[in-house]
């Protein structure tokens, strides 16, 4: 069953604007593709923890893992089989500090893992990284305070959010990437409005053109003798 992962990142649970964003970008979903299958994750709301160094020698474990390794691993094996079930992931996160909020880059670190979503080998030479996972669309959808973070703009070298996401995406097996972003929200005033509106609009667009991309799984399965 095609699915939709939605991942929210924002500490704010009752007034969000990437919250709003997310619940718009679902409900267009489901207008046009009512029997998909959505998973909800909120970081935001429900952080993970932090790496330790139990998870990284659980993680690294080259032999059979011990019971309380299993255990350590419990999260991150669950966040990982959410990531390689869906066909769409939709990050809906503010920029704290100009960056990601704690809670998600404590999700990437619980689900970029070795021999799970990466592999790693000295023989590739100077790459030895590679992503496991493919196939995968990714819709970031962003709030910040300030303004002028994209490409060119005045703030480009302060925004670490989107940057960093999209570094990080193809070992989320995300290839075919799109940012929808609301800007000025510290300044509260018409630009921030107009920002607002014009992040709104684009949603019905951004889900339209990743939704033709979603796999037929009903055409792709196989015929079954009767």
């Amino acid at each position: 069953m095609p699915t939709l992962l939605r991942l929210d990142a924002s500490a704010n649970t009752s007034s969000s604007l990437t919250r709003a964003l997310a619940d718009r970008f679902v409900c267009e979903w489901r207008a046009l593709r009512p029997d998909d299958r959505l998973i909800r994750r909120d970081v935001g709301a429900t952080p993970p923890p932090a790496l330790s160094q139990a998870f990284l020698a659980a993680a690294f474990e080259k032999g059979e893992r011990s019971t309380e390794q299993k255990a350590v691993l419990k999260l991150s094996d669950e966040l990982i089989g959410e990531l390689e079930a869906a066909d769409v992931i939709v990050i809906a996160t503010p920029m704290y500090n100009y960056g990601m909020p704690a809670a998600l880059k404590a999700w990437f670190d619980q689900v970029i893992r070795i021999n799970k979503t990466f592999s790693f080998d000295l023989a590739r030479g100077d790459r030895p990284l590679e992503p496991i996972l493919n196939g995968k669309m990714l819709a970031v959808l962003t709030s910040s305070g300030e303004f002028g973070f994209a490409p060119g703009g005045f703030n480009e070298s302060a925004g670490h959010l989107v940057p960093h996401i999209r570094t990080c995406a193809k070992y989320l097996g995300a290839d075919h990437i799109r940012h929808v972003g609301i800007e000025y929200q510290e300044f509260g005033d018409e630009r921030h409005r107009a920002s607002k509106e014009a992040a709104f609009a684009a949603i019905p667009e951004l889900v339209t053109e990743l939704s033709s991309r979603v796999p037929d799984y009903a055409r792709a399965e196989p015929a079954r003798a009767s």
